[in-house]
């Protein structure tokens, strides 16, 4: 039964794009000729490899491809990647909300991290502060779907996101691209790179982004959902001879763009859902850069050595206003500062019938920070300060052999141990806001309800183990096993007083996900596609509950259960003409808590807690998950109208569709996301030498309305503080593009 629901599954996904058309993670450029899978090379297994050839499910976009659809940050992967959610942080500009198949992690505080991994040139980016990357001066992005534990290592049990900058040419170029849309948007970003003789290279590209608000801060007067962006990034490439590579980037975000306090959902409401009233202050600034230099020695034919060495840092300054009010009912002021540094070493090994990497990693990171819970009506501040401090060391390896032509079995593990040190401070004060923001007259108001320093160690070991077998040179099936594990840690927010065992930690998360999938190409190579169905166990869920708590707000973050994660994914392109290309990408999911212990802090009188004050009480069947809709999907076509002079204009129209969402797993009727679509359109014409591009960029056509996160904190005393943040509304973009 099992063998035909699962053909049956892998079929209907092909014969599906045949008359459906997809967007895939096929790059498909403003050459008519849609690439084929089997020509996409993609580093996903940290070797160079062809698309259809990795027992991956992987979504790859090329710099042309997310140029011609004027894609402006990495969010907007998600109108085009099955099973994906990357948004914008509640009351952030810039900080990353990232989930793939119904895992992830919404909570960005210090101390908590992701279920997905985001890679900048293969360097790990621990912190999701600054992570909203805009795309400019890209070679491609790939999206890496389901757990990636053995070679990506912990915290990717969801997947990974790599983001690749280009390499230095062998010719001086140039690019200018200049930008003018709604809210009066300006956008620049200048890009050059120079050989400097037959073994220096120096690139460098700058990025400047400035927009007015969607909206206003009617108690302010200044912008509200504006952007106020400088990105730079640099390279210096050495290579001393043939066989030996070395490359020093260094990069920089700075983010001055206002604080974002979200729409009040309840009276009293200002007109737009992207105005506020709010008074907690419009200052917001989110520095962070890195430096890396990679090294390369192809020692032969059989085995290359890489070094990845990497230092990040940065820090973040802002306010969210929970109320949306001027006055300071429930207002958080906040600071965040993180480092990491990181080594990595890899051997890349090739023989005739099998290939592999081996490797060594090592992380030391710091993230700590502080925050203010202001409670105006009973004159009382919570401060809440701590950090993590992070030390992570991994060995890894993968190999794959050839058993026959045909059939290839890879085998992998990664086995790693972190060291983390929690330090917690919570203490209240009679006052508006704490000493450590700026209130020298707060008055301690009895002891610390939270004051400890803790150390735990975790160890996992997480294998993966693929088959793939090829039935044609286009057509290749595939079957995998993998688990992938995210590190436990501390709760940040814990108040030991509510919750005692808040100075324990929680545990580590896993996953364990079975996938069978098949990619090719079919009829002449005019329909290309990629489809999978994979079966997910989810142990130990790390879920963050913020509650009301008479005077102030509390947490709990434990291991809640266990849950099952099934689906069916699909991309592919058409190819109907030299012209014309339909594009889809469709993915279902049905996730499910089989066991959700949720702390409930009040003790309710039955048999699970008589006498305590608090207890954990299973509320699976109360619960959903976040950010996961059942269906999402995309839709749309470029066509290609070539000029007498040379010259082409690409057309490119799409619709997304995203179904019915929770943003918590626990309902809130007010905040909860009904199905929408984006209906975006773009047109971009292209000299005959290729050295001009002019394009125009349609966004949210339809003007949709619809919520990417919120707050829920009902009650009187905290001023009804439920709050939705929102999508960009319907956008208009111009811009203009020479090379040099």
């Amino acid at each position: 039964m099992l063998k035909t629901v699962v053909k049956s599954a892998l079929l209907a996904g092909a014969a599906w794009g045949a008359f459906a058309a997809p967007t895939s993670a096929h790059a498909a450029a403003q050459d008519p000729a849609v690439t084929t899978v089997d020509e996409i090379v993609v580093t996903a297994r940290r070797r160079e490899e062809n698309l259809q050839d990795v027992p991956v499910a992987v979504s790859a976009f090329s710099s042309e491809r997310l140029e011609n659809t004027g894609a402006q940050d990495i969010t907007e992967l998600t109108r085009y990647t099955p099973s994906l959610t990357l948004q914008a942080a509640r009351g952030s500009n810039s900080t990353l909300i990232s989930f793939i198949r119904g895992v992830g992690q919404q909570d960005p505080l210090w101390g908590f991290e992701p279920g997905v991994g985001l890679y900048v040139d293969d360097v790990y980016i621990a912190r999701p502060q600054a992570a909203v990357l805009d795309i400019f001066d890209i070679e491609r992005i790939e999206v890496l779907r389901g757990p990636q534990g053995t070679l990506y290592g912990r915290n990717t049990i969801g997947g990974a996101i790599k983001y690749v900058t280009r390499r230095i040419g062998d010719e001086p170029a140039g690019r200018v691209r200049a930008s003018v849309g709604t809210d009066n948007q300006r956008d620049l970003v200048v890009s050059g790179e120079v050989p400097m003789g037959d073994q220096w290279g120096f690139s460098v590209a700058y990025a400047r982004y400035l927009r007015d608000g969607y909206g206003t801060n009617l108690n302010t007067g200044n912008d509200h959902y504006n952007k106020d962006v400088t990105a730079a990034r640099a390279s210096l490439e050495f290579a001393p001879s043939d066989n030996v590579f070395f490359r020093l980037a260094g990069d920089l975000v700075i983010d001055d763009s206002n604080a974002r306090h979200g729409y009040r959902e309840l009276a009293p409401q200002p007109g737009s859902i992207y105005d506020t009233n709010a008074g907690a202050g419009d200052a917001n600034r989110v520095e962070t850069g890195g430096l890396s230099l990679t090294g390369e020695w192809n020692v032969n034919d059989s085995l290359t050595l890489k070094s990845i060495t990497a230092y990040r840092s940065g820090q973040t300054r802002g306010n969210i206003d929970f109320d949306n009010l001027p006055q300071p009912i429930l207002d958080i002021p906040a600071a965040y500062d993180d480092n990491q540094f990181s080594q990595e070493f890899q051997a890349l090994i090739e023989g005739a019938r099998w290939s592999g990497v081996f490797g060594v990693y090592y992380l030391d990171a710091t993230a700590s920070g502080a925050f203010d819970t202001v409670v105006g009506a009973v004159n009382l501040t919570t401060l809440t300060s701590g950090s993590v401090d992070t030390e992570s060391f991994a060995v890894f390896g993968d190999v794959s052999f050839d058993v026959t032509d045909a059939l290839s079995v890879s085998v992998g593990g990664r086995w790693t141990q972190d060291e983390k040190t929690g330090s917690v401070f919570r203490q209240q004060y009679l006052g508006i806001r704490s000493p450590r923001f700026l209130n020298n007259a707060a008055i301690p108001l009895g002891a610390p309800r939270t004051n400890y320093t803790a150390t735990e160690e975790f160890e996992q070991f997480t294998p993966r183990v693929s088959v793939a077998y090829e039935f044609s040179p286009t057509l290749n099936a595939y079957a995998s096993w993998s688990e992938g594990f995210k590190s436990g840690g501390f709760d940040m927010r814990g108040d030991a007083v509510l919750f005692p065992g808040t100075v324990d930690g929680y545990d580590p998360e896993t996953v364990e996900t079975f996938e069978i999938g098949l990619k090719g190409s079919l009829f002449d190579r005019r329909l290309n596609f990629a489809t999978a169905i994979f079966d997910s166990s989810y142990q130990d869920q790390q879920i963050t509950t913020q509650y009301p708590a008479g005077a102030t707000v509390a947490s709990v973050v434990d291991n809640v259960g266990s849950s099952s994660i099934r689906g069916w994914e699909f991309e592919g392109t058409l190819r109907v003409s030299d012209s014309l290309v339909f594009n889809t990408a469709l993915s279902y999911i049905d996730a499910s808590f089989d066991e959700f212990l949720a702390y409930i802090p009040t003790g309710p009188l039955n048999q699970t807690c008589t006498t305590q004050p608090g207890c954990f009480v299973d509320v699976s069947s109360a619960r959903a998950f976040q950010n996961t809709p059942e269906w999402q999907g995309t839709f749309g076509a470029s066509y290609t109208h070539l000029f007498g002079d040379g010259s082409s204009l690409v057309v490119t129209p799409s619709a997304s569709y995203r179904g019915d969402y929770q943003l918590f797993e626990t309902p809130s009727p007010l905040l909860d996301q009904e199905a929408y679509w984006l209906v975006d359109l773009s047109l971009v014409w292209t000299s005959a030498s290729d050295r001009w591009t002019v394009g125009v960029y349609g966004k949210n056509l339809t003007d949709e309305e619809y919520r990417v996160g919120g707050y829920s904190f009902p009650g009187a005393l905290l001023g009804d503080s439920i709050i939705g943040f929102y999508g960009p509304p319907q956008t208009v973009t111009a811009t203009v593009g020479v090379k040099f």
